[in-house]
């Protein structure tokens, strides 16, 4: 046994249990005696082994020099998680880390019966597990108190905040003593956690259990180039070479999930879907069922990218290549955990290959380019599978020598071969049929890429050349024009999905009234009519393409100076005579008058405060300045045609006639 001295003799001993011999790195840096009683941030690499880092980091401050808690009571150590399952998990795993101990752990999710957990937290507990919302509405209703906690710890911090659980967080921290002790668990630390940790650590020390390059080591990347209506079939031919315990596919919608799920069921696949739309009771079924083997494939969104631990899991599937290299990195961490080796597939649309590359090297990882299994690969597989299945069986029995010596009167040994083979070609899901890609072409045409575009290539730097013209390019005609606002910022994306191209393979987009032409490389000229052609030429919303030739050029007009008309001939009048005014034409005759007016003296009223101030003031109607108010008008009616003091006329009254001669207020 190669356990530290350093773990706390209560959790020693469940380690030895579980199986522990060595610890990952994080579990180590965590046990340093420079980490005792310190504020901690770490960041390592998810499936790391962090939430038994966290559980041994904080045991010295909960038992002290004790090997047992006493009566439970108000809790002494907060866990805040970013999911109902990641919760859920860290909760497993402390009962067991803790159990020599006697540790009460209680939990309080969202989506689980809050009054259940409000009796929980009566009835006391030592350890409390929480997501961040349902935390802070036991908090405010005064069933949690904050009392006696001595630790707090914040698993996949980053993913709090990038859920919207800021305001939560901040609220939670404020409310625990200041002398507890603060610890911050992320894979990454962005400039919002380095933030956080200011604020709300003391003196905390940083540690780093993994560095960039060497993050996810024993995950195999793999690129599954195919085309665009085959990407369901290339998850299909994938789940059957490689036959792995427990798998994920990972979809961008739950639109996608629930698609995908329907699809995998009908073809006989143990599947289960998990996204963010299903109940609580339902997604723990989900992951209950892939734990104790009823299920073997789960589809899901990214609400599984984190914190999830399924048993046995050797694969991982990007059904959606994804967004950025944090989605990658987090959906790819549910395999490759403790040491153990798995695989990540992206499937890859032929349009979609720069971006996985861009994710890719983003990420500073390395993968291998392929095309989808192949129907001849599964069967050879499956011949494997079935011999070496037919070759570590024993011996018959007793009991079963009877009736095979029975069978074997009755039927021939090839019969009973070919009866065994057929029971289990039977069991296993027919592979689906897809085109063969050659991933020599794939690197020549990155060759080729890498030829026009230097600075395409990672070492390369400097200005970006032109392309060249393309030669003997196919031109192809789209079914809309200017008519319908045709604009080839998303009229190159559309072509590239029909056929199954890159945006290098498109020249020319020539835009008219009422079609658009387009032109195609000739090397893949074939492959983009073949790929309309399999859709009867209709692509997105009713807009079919068909081959057609290139746009003729606008014939130029010619000009001959006999033949061009001639101007019509002044009229032989003199022109009249022009006045000296101004040459331009005054909008309004108030306007000039205003301006060429002059400005008139106004003499103020004398006040009896003032009377030697008698001033002349100019005032000029163009001024912005108001005169002040005469006092001889203050009785004067406000209204125009009121008598004075005569007040408005009431709702409803009868209207007052007016002086004007013929007036009739009825009409």
């Amino acid at each position: 046994m190669n356990l530290p001295e350093t773990i706390h003799p209560a959790l020693a001993a469940a380690l030895v249990a579980r199986g522990y011999d060595t610890l990952t790195p994080v579990q180590l840096s965590v046990l340093e005696p420079e980490a005792a009683d310190r504020d901690l941030l770490v960041s390592a690499q998810t499936g790391s082994g962090k939430t038994v880092a966290f559980g041994m980091a904080i045991a010295p401050t909960l038992l002290g020099e004790a090997e047992q808690f006493d009566r439970a009571a108000a809790p002494l150590a907060l866990l805040i998680a970013p999911t109902r399952e990641l919760a859920m998990q860290v909760q497993r795993e402390l009962e067991w880390l803790y159990a020599e101990a006697g540790a009460q752990i209680a939990a309080g999710v969202g989506g689980m019966d809050i009054r259940t957990e409000r009796r929980a937290f009566e009835r006391g507990a030592h350890i409390v597990v929480g997501t961040p919302g349902r935390l802070r509405d036991h908090i405010s209703k005064g069933a949690l108190d904050l009392g006696n906690i001595r630790a707090i710890v914040l698993d996949e911090a980053d993913e709090m905040l990038d859920l919207g659980f800021r305001e939560d967080l901040e609220f939670i921290l404020d409310a625990a003593p200041e002398t507890r002790r603060t610890l911050m668990f992320s894979a990454t630390v962005p400039r919002a956690i380095a933030d956080l940790a200011k604020t709300f650590q003391r003196d905390a020390l940083r540690l780093v259990a993994t560095s960039a390059g060497e993050q996810h080591a024993d995950i195999e990347y793999q690129q599954i180039v195919v085309r665009n209506d085959e990407r369901e079939h290339a998850v299909i031919n994938m789940l059957l070479l490689h036959d792995s315990s427990n798998t994920i596919v990972f979809c961008h919608t739950r639109e996608s999930v629930k698609h995908l799920t329907a699809r995998l069921a009908n073809r006989g696949f143990p599947v289960v879907a998990l996204s963010g739309e299903l109940t609580q009771a339902e997604r723990t079924n989900a992951l209950q069922a892939m734990r104790d083997g009823r299920a073997r494939i789960c589809v899901a969104t990214d609400v599984a990218a984190r914190g999830i631990d399924l048993p046995n899991l050797d694969l991982v599937i990007h059904a959606d290549v994804p967004s950025n290299p944090e989605t990658l990195l987090h959906r790819s961490g549910r395999t490759g955990r403790a040491g153990r080796k798995g695989i990540c597939a992206l499937i890859v649309p032929v349009h979609r290959r720069s971006a996985a590359a861009r994710v890719l090297r983003a990420a500073n990882l390395d993968s291998s380019t392929r095309g989808a299994p192949t129907i001849a690969e599964i069967d050879a597989r499956n011949r494997e599978q079935i011999l070496a299945q037919a070759t570590e069986m024993s011996v018959p029995d007793e009991a079963e020598a009877a009736f095979a010596a029975e069978l074997l009167s009755r039927l021939t040994p090839e019969q009973l071969a070919a009866a065994y083979i057929r029971r289990e070609l039977a069991a296993r899901p027919a592979p689906e049929e897809v085109s063969e890609q050659s991933v020599g072409a794939f690197t020549e045409k990155a060759a080729r890429r890498d030829k026009r575009f230097p600075d395409d290539r990672p070492e390369a730097s400097g200005p970006r050349e032109k392309a060249p013209p393309m030669e003997n390019g196919r031109w192809f005609t789209l079914s809309l024009g200017r008519n319908r606002r045709a604009d080839p910022k998303w009229l190159l994306p559309m072509i590239c999905k029909a056929g199954d191209v890159t945006k290098r393979d498109v020249g020319s987009i020539k835009i008219l009234d009422n079609e658009t032409r387009f032109e195609i490389s000739a090397d893949q000229a074939d492959a983009f009519a073949a790929a309309i052609a399999r859709t009867g030429g209709v692509i997105e919303n009713g807009i079919t393409v068909a081959a057609s030739g290139a746009p003729s050029a606008p014939p130029k007009k010619s000009y001959n100076r006999d033949s061009a008309p001639r101007f019509k001939p002044r009229d032989e009048a003199p022109r009249p005579a022009r006045d000296d005014g101004p040459r331009y034409k005054v909008r309004s005759d108030k306007g000039a008058k205003l301006a060429t007016r002059p400005a008139r003296e106004i003499t103020p009223p004398v006040s009896e405060a003032a009377p030697a101030a008698r001033e002349p003031v100019l005032f000029n109607r163009k001024s912005t300045e108001k005169p002040k108010a005469n006092p001889k008008d203050k009785g004067k009616p406000k209204y125009k045609n009121r008598t004075k003091h005569e007040p408005p006329a009431a709702a409803g009254a009868a209207p007052r006639k007016r002086k004007q001669q013929g007036y009739d207020p009825l009409g």
